[in-house]
């Protein structure tokens, strides 16, 4: 079928709407129109090319409504609304056992831009265009997905606002409810409020902590840090910043998570941590960075890497949603939405830091 698709070419600031041809799904896939998605930094960064093959249709927070179902699908009717997220391959131990962020094949089935075959879902003139980027590719009025790569949703639930879920979302929640898991009376520290550390922030108000503090570079990011939840909050270029961090709690803190690139905050989440803290980190530092291994070991402290928050989509997803439903959870503001169209200008904004979540709505997109 003639879609139209944002497809990232090198080169070029942001992805450009093209009309390409998208094959119908194969067994085990289904086809999914597209109402919304979310636009994360693994957007930008692969859209450079540092992360998949070029040209691709990126995208990997979707949200949309069953269209036709391959051979096999089960548990799926056309007119169910879906969340996407990512792929992985259902059959390793990992996925076995309720991880599937750590499929043994989930960086190709990430990042490979097409099926585990070698083939690809979409084209453009003749000219094969890399597709299921996270198993999805929804920066496209339709998308082609692996049915494990979607998780159903009551069809009273808007999807413009659920579809970030899929990805900066569970990535910030899961971190802390399902990997981290500070208890009650516990501290954390989160580094950087973008959309996956705000998520942070609101789960960790939800475990009980005592002290959620924020640190950003920007003093508007840490008075919304403030409203979902953070109990004290810093800016980052402040001096003897791990030692103020420290004495939060006159100890230093239990937990910390870093959701930036920078090594310099890396070395700061080890440093302001109490003894037997942990250390969590979402991103690998950008350039040389050195973990200090004899501060780990003197401290009986731990470095935890943590993709897309330890979680399972399909058991934690609800959950989120249904805080969410109570006002516990309200990630909503975060969110601005944007026209398909504006994809340029959501980009541009996104990476300018004017924007935190950005969401495209789709021509034919539903709110519900």
């Amino acid at each position: 079928m003639d879609i139209t698709a944002a497809i990232s070419r090198p080169d070029t600031e942001a992805p450009v709407l093209e009309p390409v041809r998208l094959e119908p799904p194969r067994p085990g896939e289904m086809l999914i129109r597209i109402a919304a998605v979310g636009i994360c930094h693994t957007d930008i960064h692969a859209h450079e090319g540092r992360l998949a093959p070029l040209p691709i249709a990126l995208g990997h927070e979707g949200a949309g409504v069953v269209e036709a179902l391959g051979d096999g699908v089960q548990g799926f009717e056309p007119g169910d609304h879906v969340l996407l997220s990512g792929s992985s391959c259902g059959e390793c131990p990992n996925c076995l056992n309720n991880h599937p962020t750590y499929c043994d094949r989930a960086m190709p089935l990430t990042f490979g831009g097409q099926r585990p075959d070698g083939s690809t879902a979409l084209c453009c003139g003749g000219e094969a265009v890399h597709s299921h980027f996270f198993g999805q590719s929804s920066f496209a009025t339709y998308a082609v997905v692996p049915q494990r790569t979607a998780f159903k949703v009551a069809r009273d639930l808007p999807l413009d606002t659920l579809a970030p879920l899929g990805c900066g979302v569970i990535t910030g929640a899961g971190a802390v409810l399902e990997a981290l898991k500070p208890g009650f009376g516990d501290s954390i520290a989160v580094f950087g409020s973008g959309a996956v550390g705000l998520s942070a922030i609101m789960a960790a108000r939800l475990t009980g902590a005592l002290r959620i503090v924020a640190v950003d570079i920007k003093p508007d990011r840490l008075d919304l840090a403030r409203d979902m939840g953070a109990t004290d909050y810093f800016l980052a270029d402040e001096d003897d910043l791990a030692d103020k961090i420290r004495q939060v709690t006159g100890r230093g803190m239990d937990y910390t998570l870093n959701t930036t690139t920078a090594a310099a905050v890396h070395t700061l989440a080890l440093d302001c941590l109490a003894m037997n803290g942990t250390a969590g980190f979402v991103s690998a530092p950008r350039g040389e960075w050195t973990p200090p291994m004899f501060q780990i070991l003197a401290g009986g402290r731990q470095l935890r890497g943590i993709l897309g928050g330890d979680a399972a989509p399909r058991l934690f997803l609800p959950k989120l949603i249904a805080y969410w439903q109570q006002g516990r959870f309200p990630f909503h503001r975060l969110i601005q939405t944007y026209p398909f169209e504006q994809i340029g200008q959501a980009f541009a904004d996104l990476k300018a830091g004017k924007v935190i979540k950005p969401v495209l709505l789709m021509p034919h997109g539903e709110s519900a």
